[in-house]
C-alpha cells in the first residue's frame, strides 16, 4: 500500500482547478455525487463524466459521455478523479492520458478501494502524480481541519505535547 505525505496532497489540492469526476451519480446518496459537490463548493470546477447522464446538467455542469467529449472550452483539466471499480480504472487512466495530458493533466486521483499499480506506473512514467485508494473530499477535510466537526481527531491541532 502507497502513503503519500502531506505536503504532497496539500500541493495537489492547492495546484488543482478543474477536475473530471469519472463514474459521477445523480444519485444524492452516492459517494460519488456528493464528492464531487463538495469539492464544486471547495471552489474546484467538476466537470461530471458519466454515459449513463450524457446531454444532463449536474452540479452545474453538463454530463460527458468520456474525457475524450470533455470541450475545449472547459480550458485545462488539472485532474481525473476516478470513481470506477480497479479492474476499469487502466482504461480511464489510458483514456486521461491520451485525451488530456496535452491539456493540462497533471494528478490522476483513484477513489478509496480503487488501485492499479500497472495504470499508475503508466502514468507516472508520463510525469502524472497518481494518487491512490484515497478521496481528495476526505484529505482536504482533514488537511483544513474540517473532520475535527464530525467528531475526528485528523492530529492536524492537538493539545499534546
Amino acid at each position: 500500500m502507497r502513503t503519500y505525505p502531506d505536503s504532497l496532497l496539500r500541493d495537489v489540492l492547492a495546484r488543482t482547478k478543474v477536475i473530471a469526476c469519472v463514474g459521477v451519480s445523480k444519485n444524492e446518496v452516492r459517494p460519488s455525487f456528493y464528492v464531487a459537490r463538495y469539492l464544486r463548493l471547495k471552489g474546484f470546477r467538476v466537470i461530471p463524466v458519466n454515459p449513463a447522464y450524457v446531454g444532463e446538467k449536474l452540479l452545474g455542469e453538463t454530463v460527458c459521455p468520456d474525457l475524450a467529449s470533455i470541450p475545449a472550452e472547459v480550458g485545462p483539466v488539472d485532474m481525473v478523479d476516478i470513481f470506477r471499480k480497479s479492474d476499469a480504472a487502466g482504461a480511464v487512466v489510458d483514456e486521461a492520458l491520451e485525451h488530456l495530458l496535452g491539456r493540462g493533466l497533471s494528478t490522476i486521483w483513484m477513489q478509496i478501494g480503487v488501485v492499479d499499480e500497472a495504470a499508475a506506473a503508466r502514468a507516472e512514467a508520463r510525469g502524472v502524480t497518481v494518487i491512490m485508494d484515497l478521496c481528495p473530499k476526505l484529505e482536504y477535510q482533514r488537511l483544513h481541519g474540517e473532520l475535527r466537526m464530525g467528531g475526528f481527531n485528523t492530529g492536524t491541532i492537538s493539545s499534546r505535547l
